[in-house]
């Protein structure tokens, strides 16, 4: 049994907080605004891989009015989805996954996120892609007022 999972996230881009992305810290003059550290493309991955086993998204796991998750390092709460997910008999044989933000520039930091995601995952890095791009300056993500990321997920039974 097979099962494929989407999931998306979305940030507003902030003064005076960090950018993280895949669980790499990159260095820019603004960060995400969230709850926790705001990572638009773990918080992405998260939401296909509950949504493959229709286990709901991170918001019913980790909400955003517990105080627990406050500056929470999505990394970790990635590790905590894959426990889920095995314990519902499943792991994951593939990632792919889009980060749409004008600026910065995020090739340098792809292969770190694709490795990052992988150790939380339980998987190998080549079950892992990551690509980045722009939207030619339209909509929000193209006037840079924030970021979004997309993820779909293959889960095969263990």
């Amino acid at each position: 049994m097979i099962r494929i999972g989407h999931g998306y996230d979305v940030h507003r881009l902030t003064e005076n907080r960090a950018l993280i992305l895949g669980g790499v810290d990159i260095p820019f003059e603004r960060g995400l605004d969230g709850h926790s550290d705001a990572d638009v493309l773990v918080h992405a991955v998260m939401d296909c891989m509950l949504g493959a086993l229709a286990l709901g998204d991170i918001g019913k796991l980790f909400p955003d009015t517990d105080p627990e998750y406050k500056g929470a390092d999505s990394i970790e709460l990635l590790k905590i989805v894959t426990k889920c997910v095995a314990d519902k008999g499943y792991r994951l044989s593939n990632l792919d996954c889009t980060v749409c933000a004008q600026r910065p520039k995020l090739s340098p930091y792809i292969d770190k996120m694709r490795e990052n995601i992988a150790l939380a995952a339980g998987c190998d890095i080549s079950q892992v892609s990551v690509k980045a791009t722009t939207e030619e300056r339209l909509g929000f993500t193209g006037e840079e007022k924030g970021i979004s990321a997309t993820a779909v997920c293959l889960l095969s039974e263990i």
